[in-house]
Parts: structure tokens; sequence; C-alpha cells
């Protein structure tokens, strides 16, 4: 559907560019206007940036065993295009500023202005049209045609002001036509800039790519997050990313990759791919979660009733505590589930192991840890103290 739409307005802008030109050329032979012959040949130009966007949109949706990755950055070749003949429509307007030659009194009559001043608004009303459809399906191709459109009712009212200006005996085109020669370029070179950045792979912004990397790092199965990367190809977006899975399982892994590939695409749009390498923990590093009866380090006989959890991260190649962290329990008044609520919440936290007096197995914390690729294990200590050393003995032992 957003194809076919697509398409059709890039049709449209065709079909509207190439009536602007004869009904130009028409008014231009009409009155003797060159403003009107060169605005003409600006719409001329317009005609063949609307092939380009078709011709690029057409190609881009190809598929071919050539380019796997598709063709989509033939749309954002195209939008670079469109900035050159943007430049090239500049420079034609500043040389007739320049050098062009202006009429006399003017031998036509009111009803050309009537007619140049109704051709004003439209290239304007299409134009944001075509913007709106273009950045709603995210086409730069769309998007630049759209922007070009909304730059000719400059032109257009470059002229109809020089037409007056003529009729009443105050030659203002020069002027009007450098500044809006002016302006053209800017927003060509708006488009070339933005269409370089994806030709180059640098067009996805700080903020997408922080979004994405907060989506597979808050998955608890994910050990630790080693690259995320994303670049544009067209109006889609191809995401890869390198992740370190606490399980060994290839099913569940395969699964968790699904998982979060379906979060991505929900969470942003026009995504076309999402490539998760993933590979088992080797950590030298490991966390542990104890529960705590209070800051004294007394270790609490209840998992979800412990008013505070110690964070461990113990290296077990150097046989040291790295660092220790105590967290409050937001979950220890609830009066039911409130296991499951401390499951969560510790995952968030990245453990690799719960140390806990009370059993886990066959409860509901003990499955969302094992779901997660976290273990859990049973202890008889009474304080912290004590089960730091029975880790780093253990750790002795491997």
């Amino acid at each position: 559907m957003q194809e076919a739409l697509i398409r059709r307005v890039a049709v449209y802008s065709l079909l509207l560019n190439a009536g602007l030109v004869i009904a130009k050329l028409f008014l231009s032979s009409a009155s003797g206007s060159l403003a009107l012959e060169a605005d003409a040949v600006h719409s001329l130009v317009d005609v063949l940036a609307s092939v380009a966007l078709i011709v690029g949109l057409e190609l881009s949706s190809r598929k071919a065993k050539g380019f796997p990755y598709g063709l989509y950055k033939v749309e954002n070749v195209a939008a670079v295009i469109i900035s050159f003949l943007l430049f090239l429509t500049a420079y034609e307007i500043a040389l007739e500023a320049w050098v062009g030659e202006t009429a006399d009194v003017p031998a036509y009559g009111g009803w050309v202005l009537w007619a140049v001043a109704a051709l004003v608004p439209i290239p304007f009303i299409f134009g944001s049209y075509q913007e709106r459809v273009g950045r709603k399906a995210n086409s730069p191709s769309l998007i630049a045609d759209g922007i070009q459109h909304k730059a000719d009712v400059l032109t257009s009212s470059m002229v109809f002001a020089a037409l007056l200006a003529q009729r009443s005996g105050f030659p203002l085109d020069r002027i009007a036509a450098a500044i809006i020669a002016l302006i053209i370029v800017r927003e060509g070179w708006e488009i070339l800039k933005s269409g370089m950045r994806v030709l180059l792979d640098a067009s996805v912004d700080r903020d997408t790519l922080e979004k994405i990397r907060s989506l597979i790092d808050e998955e608890p199965e994910v050990s630790d997050l080693k690259e995320v990367a994303a670049r544009n190809s067209g109006r889609y977006l191809f995401v890869e990313a390198s992740v370190v899975l606490r399980i060994t399982d290839l099913r569940k892994a395969h699964l968790i990759s699904e998982h979060i590939e379906a979060k991505i695409r929900k969470a942003v749009p026009n995504v076309e791919r999402v490539l998760i390498h993933y590979e088992p923990r080797t950590k030298t590093v490991l966390r542990y979660a104890v529960p705590l009866a209070g800051t004294g380090g007394e270790v609490s006989k209840h998992f979800g009733e412990s008013p505070y959890f110690a964070l461990l991260d113990i290296d077990s190649k150097s046989k040291t505590l790295r660092r220790q962290e105590t967290v409050a329990n937001p979950h220890k008044d609830l009066p039911k589930g409130k296991g499951l609520k401390v499951a969560a919440f510790l995952l968030v936290h990245k453990p690799d192991v719960i140390i806990t007096k009370e059993v886990l197995v066959g409860k509901g914390p003990g499955y969302a840890f094992a779901e997660s690729g976290v273990e859990t294990v049973q202890t008889a200590a009474g304080s912290l103290e004590e089960v730091v050393k029975e880790i780093l003995h253990e750790s002795e032992g491997t």
C-alpha cells in the first residue's frame, strides 16, 4: 500500500511539472516575457528531476542477487541528482538576473498576470503534500522532490513580481532572482548533505542508535553488548548487533535473537533487516547476587522478603572482589507475587549467579533465572563475608 502511494505521488509530480512547462511556455510566448521563459526552463529541469525520482523509486524496490542489501540507495542517489538539478536551476536564475535582458513596457494583457498568479500556489500545495507523504514513508527522494516543488513557489512569485513591476515601470526582477537563487542553493545543499550521509553510511542519528542499544541491553539474557551498528539505505534501516548471551542452548539463543529483532522493529520505524550475532559467555568477572537481612551483611533466609541485595563482581582469574554494591529491594512488602517481581528486579542488574539460603529450584524465581541463563546456588553461609570466601575458594578449585 505504501509503495503504491509513493509511486503514485511520483507520477503526479511528473504530470504536474509537465503541465507547468506547457503553461509557462504558452504564457511566455503570449507575453514575450524573458522571466516566464526562464521559469519554463526551470520547470523543464523539474520534469527531469521527476523522471529521476520515478526511476530511483523503481530501481530501489528491485531485488538482485548481486545486491544482497537491495538497491534502496538508488533512491538516495536520486535525491543527490535532484540537489544538483536545484543548483543548476539556481545558476540559470542567477545568470538570467545578471545578464538577462529586461523587456520594456510589456505588450501583454492583464490576463497573463492573473494566469501567473494562479500558478503560484499550485507547486506549494502539491509540494507540501508530497513532502508529508515522503516523511511518513521515510522516502528521501520524495521529500527532496517535495522541497523542490515548494521552492518553485519562490520562482513563480519572482516571475509574478517581475511582471507586475515591469507593468508599473519598476524593474525589480534581477534583485528578486538573485535572492531566490541563494535560497534554492541552500535547499539543494541540505538535500545533497542528507543524501551523501546515507550513501556514506553515516546517516543514523545518535538517539536512534542509543534507543536500539537500550532495547538490546535491557534483555536479561544478554550478558554483554559488544557492538551496535546501523545504517540507512533509501528509506530503510539496517541494524547489526554483536551480543554475548548467558545461555549456551542454540535453540534458546535463536529465540532470544528473534525476540530482540521483534522489539527493534516495533520501536524503530522502517527497519528492513536486523542481524544479531550472538556468542556464549566467556566472562572471567562474574556478578553474584546475595539477599541480605540488613546492612550489617547478614545473609537473609528469605529471597523475596529480603530488604537488601548485595551485588558482588568477582574476578575468578585473579581471585579478587572487584566491586561490591548494595541495592534495596523495592518489592519486599508486596502481599503476593513478590518472588517474580524481585527476580525481574535483579535481572535488570545482570547477575550471573544468585546465592540464597532458600531453595529456588521449582519456584517462580528459579524458573525466571533459569530462562535467563542465571545460575542459582544454595548456601549455608551466615554472612556476606563467608559467601565471598566460599566463592573465592570455589574459583581456586576451578
